[in-house]
């Protein structure tokens, strides 16, 4: 399932680059604010991370686009101990979005579409204590993103605010199945960029 959904996303890529008015690459950063939901109703708390990544703009139509992006996201969650303490789970994937973007005529977009998650790392912290945890994740997540940006046209610069909602069970282990949630707000820069 997840090898199709892969090809599926970079043959639709593929078609639509070569069916493309122009292409404009970017870079983007910005803050994460992750957390976990599980199906046995235990309750996380928001951790705060980052993003940093490149991204393309792939003009299709007049008012449409996709927007390939590859990005280092420091997510996770974290919980409180039946001691009182807080531990902190800190997941880090290099996501790969293809977002479906519909541009309005001053700038704004609204955009939607699948996310690969690959993990890279994992370690759970608790006072001075940290030990990897990666071993008991899965090395993939799937999910989709969807939310808003705006650019300025004459610059080049925009602000982008996404939810990301993971569909697919991270743990490797056990009888719990737990996804990703997670907002997004981030700044980017189009090269050259062109209505």
């Amino acid at each position: 399932m997840k090898i199709y959904l892969s090809i599926l996303c970079f043959t639709l890529l593929l078609i639509t680059t070569t069916h493309a008015q122009h292409v404009n690459l970017g870079i983007k950063g910005g803050l994460n604010l992750y957390s976990i939901h599980s199906d046995n109703n235990s309750e996380t708390e928001l951790k705060p991370g980052f993003n940093l990544g490149l991204l393309g703009h792939i003009h299709i139509k007049n008012k449409f686009a996709l927007q390939p992006e590859i990005v280092f996201s420091s997510q996770g969650y974290k919980y409180k101990l039946i001691t009182g303490d807080h531990e902190k789970v800190s997941l880090n994937y290099i996501n790969i979005p293809v977002l479906f973007q519909y541009m309005f005529n001053n700038g704004f977009r609204i955009q939607a579409g699948p996310q690969l998650g690959i993990l890279v790392g994992a370690r759970s912290k608790n006072n001075n204590n940290s030990i990897k945890t990666k071993d008991n994740f899965k090395n993939m997540d799937i999910g989709i993103a969807a939310g808003v940006s705006y650019v300025h046209p004459p610059s080049g610069f925009g602000v982008d605010a996404r939810y990301n909602l993971g569909i697919t069970n991270i743990n490797k282990y056990g009888n719990v199945n737990s996804f990703n949630r997670g907002l997004q707000l981030g700044i980017f820069y189009l090269i050259n960029h062109r209505n």
